[in-house]
């Protein structure tokens, strides 16, 4: 049954945080841990430029080691908390609350997370967003937990009940399922009037099964970003070319043709003989900005262009991602946004 009173807003509608968890010894980064510090360190910057950052923290010395980190740019104490809570790995889009917004308040949608379909562990993950409920983060926010496979990544929200998605993410998560089954249960869970679900689109090198936040994304006025593939001889160039005509073949809710913004395609990222998937579809809206993921390559200043024309209010700030690419996501992964008006007041010292 659809709440009509509730929705699942738009990322670029306003945000009281970002939250992320430090990345440390004990999860996957640990052989390139100071390569990826240093990207978290200037995506914490960036953030707390516009809004509040909340850093999930394994423990004391974790804590202690991030701090080390983000010391040398003078961060607004007020627009950074930690907390300290366990967690298998990094990637909040996925283990995060995905928060619906209403007349009466919030609902903390919690999602079962099983490690995209049970490649990794993962049971630490799953009970992050009980564990910030328990901590007492949040206010006139009911928690909602779905025995229910889905990841943030793998869902698009424009805030008016538009869901665009992927079918190939959602049938490996449920591969009993009949497609309007999957569609019934997106709607019902995060209060949306229609689902448009891509048949098309994937990276090499991608964990997630082809989520959405790494080809096509919402943006306002009826428009979507996507990621594009100009070059023919490259593996992603036909089913790439195939999303992009679905793309062109969807319609807004009133009937007409989405704005489409296609983003350059940079140069196959290999890695100890592993391509990397490289996707600048895989940004992070905040307050007045939007930040882009760079990767060293000749588009990044074309990627930031064309995401900044889509964003147009917007300050596009590039944030070097290339050590992110090495665990196969890249700077949206790692984040979740948290509406305006859910935190609660933290704790006075």
């Amino acid at each position: 049954m659809i709440d009509p009173t509730m929705r699942l807003p738009a990322e670029w509608e306003p945000q009281a945080a970002i939250l992320l968890a430090w990345p440390h010894a004990e999860t996957d980064w640990a052989d390139r841990l100071q390569q990826v510090e240093a990207t978290y360190t200037a995506l914490v910057a960036a953030i707390t430029r516009f809004q509040s950052a909340i850093v999930l923290v394994a423990n004391e010395s974790v804590r202690q080691r991030a701090e080390q980190c983000l010391a040398r740019h003078c961060l607004p104490a007020s627009r950074l908390r930690f907390i300290e809570i366990a967690y298998d790995d990094t990637w909040l889009r996925d283990s995060g609350p995905i928060t619906l917004r209403g007349e009466g308040g919030f609902v903390l949608n919690d999602f079962r997370f099983t490690g995209w379909g049970g490649k990794f562990e993962a049971s630490q993950d799953d009970r992050i967003v009980a564990g910030l409920v328990e901590r007492g983060m949040f206010r006139q926010a009911r928690h909602q937990h779905i025995d229910w496979a889905l990841e943030g990544g793998a869902i698009e929200s424009d805030g008016r009940g538009s869901i665009l998605t992927t079918w190939n993410c959602l049938h490996l998560r449920h591969p009993t399922l009949a497609r309007a089954h999957v569609e019934e249960k997106l709607r019902n869970t995060l209060c949306a009037s229609r689902v448009l679900m891509l048949d098309h689109g994937y990276l090499e090198g991608d964990d997630t099964d082809a989520h959405i936040d790494t080809l096509a994304r919402f943006a306002p006025d009826d428009a979507i970003v996507f990621q594009a593939c100009s070059d023919t001889t490259d593996s992603h160039y036909d089913e790439l070319a195939r999303m992009r005509k679905e793309l062109e073949s969807l319609r807004t809710a009133n009937g007409m043709p989405y704005t489409l913004h296609a983003l350059p395609w940079a140069q196959p990222i290999i890695d100890e003989g592993r391509r990397l998937a490289a996707s600048y579809a895989n940004y992070l809206i905040v307050n007045g900005a939007v930040l882009v993921p760079a990767y060293g390559d000749a588009a990044d200043n074309e990627a930031a262009d064309r995401i900044g024309a889509a964003h147009p209010s917007r300050e596009i700030v590039q944030i070097p991602c290339r050590p992110l690419i090495w665990q196969n996501g890249s700077l949206h992964c790692i984040t979740m946004q948290l509406p305006q008006g859910v935190l609660a007041e933290p704790p006075a010292d």
